[in-house]
């Protein structure tokens, strides 16, 4: 009895982790040596973002139950997952930028959550290379303002140019 409840416990973890979750990288961590994988866990780490293995069969049950689709079919085989609870890309471009760096085959990305729907790898490699969330709130802000800053452009021009034409007319009354 007690195994069980322990498994129902672990898949009660496994889907509130999903469910959080605001992005997530499944992987294929087969063929990494401990010291790569030591890196990677302490680079994921340092990014916010957890790095867990679970047993598919539990992952499997605890996705159905947070009515994640799609997820069974990348669960064979040995799986990890990156999950990030504040920052969706973050998995992503760390394990992709670890791959890069280390030119490394063993470490396969077999697909991708974001925001409680399943990307595939090429799903993840594309939201790898998005910039990170400040740069894009940054350029957000700066197509925003420059609207203002031309309307204000446009006022003081008019302005100037009243300016300019009282200056015209003063003179030219001076003249007279």
């Amino acid at each position: 009895m007690a195994v069980t409840q322990q498994k129902i416990q672990t898949v009660a973890d496994i889907k509130e982790k999903l469910s959080s979750t605001k992005g997530a990288v499944i992987t294929n961590y087969r063929g990494l040596t401990v010291a790569q994988d030591t890196v990677l866990r302490r680079k994921l780490r340092e990014a916010g973002v957890e790095y867990r293995v679970f047993k598919n069969t539990m992952t499997r049950i605890a996705a159905k139950e947070a009515g994640i689709e799609g997820l069974d079919s990348y669960l064979e085989g040995p799986t990890a997952i990156a999950m990030s609870y504040t920052d969706p890309v973050a998995p992503a471009k760390v394990i992709s930028d670890f791959v890069k760096e280390n030119k490394l085959q063993a470490l396969e990305v077999k697909a991708g959550l974001v925001e409680g729907k399943v990307i595939d790898a090429n799903g993840v490699k594309a939201l790898s290379s998005l910039p990170p969330r400040e740069v894009l709130i940054a350029k957000a802000l700066g197509s925003m303002q420059a609207p203002i800053a031309g309307f204000v452009n446009v006022l003081s021009g008019t302005m100037r140019n009243l300016v300019y034409a009282l200056e015209a007319v003063r003179k030219q009354k001076e003249s007279a």
